[in-house]
């Protein structure tokens, strides 16, 4: 659950929320519907999307191996599972803690940092090309988190910032 949520439940019995609390909770309400839809779509699409950079990612690395490019295609499918999970909840602890935390060191011993900033380029452009600018502004910063991990990411060389 969002830390927020749970910080508000927690101290239910203590008092009554504070005005900038209720602003937050207003804020996040309102948002949830936009979220569910984001989250379906992502959930309806995955496929497609994912096809779609495996195809492009083939395509501009034909000399990794095969094994490489399916490992960094899989890790990219829970990153954008978790990331989805992590906007929808409006939670960053989600990506960090079932993500970010294996992944790194995963990236690293498998030596696909070049293939992982490759794929998350075509990503990137993928869902920038399937979501709205409003959609986007959700998941973004669950993205940028679970991306950021890796030093050449594209988001730094115009993925999703540029």
């Amino acid at each position: 659950m969002n830390s927020f949520l749970e910080s508000i439940f927690d101290n239910a019995e203590n008092r009554f929320l504070k005005p900038e609390e209720l602003k937050l909770l207003n804020q996040y309400v309102g948002s949830l519907p936009d979220r569910l839809q984001i989250y379906r779509m992502l959930r309806d699409r995955e496929i497609d999307i994912m096809q779609w950079v495996a195809d492009q990612l083939q395509a501009a690395m034909p000399q990794e191996k095969t094994e490489l490019l399916e490992r960094s295609i899989k890790n990219a499918v829970l990153m954008l599972r978790y990331c989805a999970m992590g906007m929808l909840m409006n939670d960053d602890r989600i990506v960090c803690d079932r993500y970010v935390t294996w992944f790194s060191e995963m990236s690293h011993i498998y030596n696909t940092e070049a293939i992982d900033a490759t794929l998350y380029h075509y990503l990137n452009l993928r869902l920038t090309q399937t979501l709205d600018s409003k959609a986007m502004n959700l998941l973004r910063p669950m993205l940028l988190l679970a991306q950021a991990q890796q030093p050449e990411t594209a988001l730094l060389s115009g993925g999703l910032l540029g």
